[in-house]
């Protein structure tokens, strides 16, 4: 059951990380932010490797495979996920983004032959259904898009799905979810720091230095994230862990309530909730 303590824990960081970002996105662009936070996080693993790393005996075999989702997320999903949302839209970025356990489990069962029953399909399915009703909202986005484009959010989902089975692949290799999380984030740092310089979007451009500390928060929070995601991967299968970080939403829309002071009291609210904690019930049962 520590991986299901673990999952849930990597969801609550990720789900305030996510309300957290609102605040810093009113004085920040997102580019620019994400050029902050994912450095800020890999800065937080460097500063505690040396008491993280001591007694961990380190098989290289698996350097290449956190070096390499570090290419994936959370640096190109990043990437993708901006693309997405200036494309698309929120609304839409967000609702096709929420498909990534469908990925990640499908993939796990692919490459690392994970058993599914039908239980655990119905629940992955259920949970699925609920995250996407509460990312989705009535209110139109306002902005014309080409069909095609559904690519970007859709691959961005299919990258970071794709994240957790390389992952644990790794982690049968190299047990070690600290080490997994410093490689990974090393990498994604690079990424997101280069793209915001070649688009001009680097930090400090014409925006007081105060404003950044939001996104040094939520960096710290999505780090946490992460590196709770790859200890319950060590621990559980993707087919469980994926599906249970995947309920975020649940925490960002009780932050929101809590943080933002905005509230939902809409009936389609109460359902997707509702939807979302029938699948994890479905998913833990048995």
């Amino acid at each position: 059951m520590s991986s299901v303590v673990l999952a849930f824990a990597s969801a609550f960081f990720f789900g305030l990380a996510l309300v957290l970002t609102q605040l810093g996105l009113r004085h920040v662009p997102p580019l620019s932010g994400a050029a902050v936070s994912i450095p800020s996080s890999t800065l937080m693993f460097l500063c505690i490797a040396p008491a993280a790393l001591a007694g961990s005996t380190p098989d290289w075999r698996a350097l290449p495979i956190f070096l390499a989702v570090g290419l994936l997320f959370p640096g190109a999903v990043t990437l993708l996920t901006f693309a997405a949302n200036r494309a698309l839209g929120p609304v839409i970025t967000g609702t096709l983004g929420n498909l990534a356990p469908v990925f990640a489990v499908g993939i796990a069962a692919i490459l690392l032959h994970e058993p599914l029953q039908a239980r655990q399909i119905a629940g992955l399915l259920t949970i699925v259904a609920g995250i996407v009703m509460l990312s989705a909202t009535r209110r139109e986005d306002g902005v014309r898009w080409r069909t095609w484009l559904v690519v970007l959010p859709l691959a961005a989902a299919a990258l970071r799905g794709l994240a957790q089975p390389a992952v644990k692949l790794g982690l049968e290799i190299w047990p070690d979810p600290f080490a997994a999380a410093l490689a990974s984030y090393i990498v994604s740092s690079l990424v997101v720091i280069a793209a915001a310089t070649l688009r001009g979007q680097a930090p400090g451009q014409g925006t007081p230095r105060r404003f950044y500390l939001w996104f040094v928060v939520v960096g710290l929070c999505n780090g946490l994230a992460v590196l709770l995601m790859y200890a319950a991967l060590a621990r559980g299968p993707v087919s469980l862990v994926s599906p249970l970080v995947a309920t975020y939403p649940l925490i960002t829309v009780a932050a929101s309530a809590i943080i933002l002071r905005k509230t939902d009291r809409s009936p389609r609210l109460a359902f997707a909730v509702a939807l979302t904690v029938a699948g994890v019930a479905l998913l833990l049962a048995g």
